[in-house]
């Protein structure tokens, strides 16, 4: 054969190829390199193990890399992760105590970031800036400030960005949200969110660092304070790590669970975007409860245990819907049974908090709970905790994310330790 009839017959055969199915290629279920999406786990406690198989169940998933500065809670996840790709693919997930030196890795397409909250500015900044889409645990920030750093970071560097309220994409909050957005149960009047404490001091005695944790890394941008087993609890321990408790660290329960049923009263007002503009906080020091807060259209939110615990109860001129993970109930019963006229409106449906947020990174589009709404939410949260602890009335602007109180308004950031700086973008 000539030289030129072998090139011609070499380029018809491989076009041929090219626009074979890919399961002729690689048998069923055959997914090209090209569609996986790489992922890199920033984080590798309690949350991020659950996120590691929930994760795992969407196809186009494969998990390259994890960072944790406690070594033996990143061994035991990398090893996790390593099985689970075997499912997929024979590869082995490696290790790193620096989360910058996974985010450098070009071939990660997106990280999930599960690590105490007073990490999640910078590390989202800096996997925004490195060019990853991101899955970021809730409370979204510590402050107000951190989020609004976020949303720009995010928007700035065009990622694809899933908050981990993923309540929103469980059937009885959509339901109930959808029944107060048609005015099934008539015009709301009062909604009680119950959720838990408020922050507070951290108090812990300082003990020995053990020899696998890093504790300097672990303080990382917060005012530093000595290693308590209660903060980074050791691999095994079946309890949350109490750091959500403690100022510089978490929010109390007023982020942590705030961040879930504070997220759908926002939802269920249409407030994705904005927020309350009043705060008034209980006169008595030290509440853990009473504080509430009203938007511009004068609906009220009350903190208060009004009989279940982590639930929500919107109070209606023709009934009432109350809602929890466990249950959706009305009054009158039949509420819950009801089906949505062609004409109501209905909320963005997601059945899978995880697909939505790979689904809507391969089309560049925003997911269920992007950033902008896990900022709002997060605010809510931070904002309740300055009004308990300043126990003042708050005139909020959330057009503006300003206070009327200029004390409060040095409370919306906090300092920052040492060389880190989430707002160099």
């Amino acid at each position: 054969m000539e030289r030129k009839e072998f090139i011609k017959k070499a380029i018809i055969g491989a076009a041929g190829i090219t626009v074979l199915p890919r399961h002729v290629l690689g048998g069923q279920g055959f997914l090209a390199p090209s569609d996986r999406i790489n992922l890199g786990y920033i984080g590798t406690g309690k949350q991020n193990m659950y996120l590691l198989g929930a994760i795992n169940q969407c196809p186009e998933t494969l998990v390259l890399a994890a960072s944790d500065v406690d070594q033996h809670k990143l061994q035991s996840f990398a090893a996790a992760a390593t099985t689970e790709n075997k499912k997929k693919s024979a590869v082995s997930v490696a290790a790193y105590a620096n989360y910058r030196e996974l985010l450098e890795r070009k071939d990660i397409d997106a990280v999930v970031i599960a690590s105490p909250d007073h990490w999640h500015a910078q590390m989202v900044v800096d996997a925004a800036k490195a060019g990853k889409d991101i899955y970021c645990e809730k409370p979204l920030s510590l402050t107000v400030a951190e989020g609004r750093a976020m949303v720009s970071a995010t928007k700035k560097y065009k990622r694809v960005f899933q908050t981990g309220s993923m309540q929103r994409s469980m059937k009885y909050f959509r339901d109930a949200v959808n029944l107060v957005r048609n005015g099934y149960i008539g015009q709301i009047r009062e909604i009680n969110v119950s959720i838990g404490k408020p922050v507070v001091a951290c108090d812990l005695p300082t003990m020995p660092v053990p020899d696998y944790l890093d504790w300097n890394a672990w303080v990382g941008p917060s005012l530093y304070r000595g290693y308590h087993p209660t903060l980074a609890p050791p691999l095994g321990d079946e309890e949350w790590a109490g750091w959500r408790n403690y100022r510089g660290f978490g929010g109390g329960y007023v982020t942590d669970w705030g961040a879930h049923m504070f997220d759908i009263v926002q939802w269920a007002l249409g407030m994705d975007d904005s927020g309350p503009v009043e705060f008034v906080p209980p006169q008595e020091p030290n509440a853990e409860e009473g504080l509430y807060f009203r938007y511009a259209n004068g609906i009220q939110v009350n903190h208060k245990n009004w009989g279940s615990p982590n639930a929500i109860q919107f109070l209606g001129t023709d009934g009432t819907v109350e809602v929890a993970r466990e249950f959706l109930r009305s009054s009158p019963d039949s509420l819950v049974e009801i089906a949505l006229q062609p004409s109501d409106q209905k909320v963005y449906h997601s059945e899978n908090h995880y697909q939505d947020w790979i689904d809507a990174i391969k089309k560049r589009e925003k997911p269920i709970v992007d950033v902008e709404t896990g900022h709002r939410t997060a605010s809510v949260c931070n904002i309740v905790n300055i009004a308990y602890e300043l126990q003042k009335t708050l005139k909020w602007d959330p057009k503006k994310e300003q206070f009327d109180n200029a004390y409060a308004n040095m409370m919306l950031s906090r300092p920052y330790r040492s060389n880190w700086d989430f707002n160099d973008f």
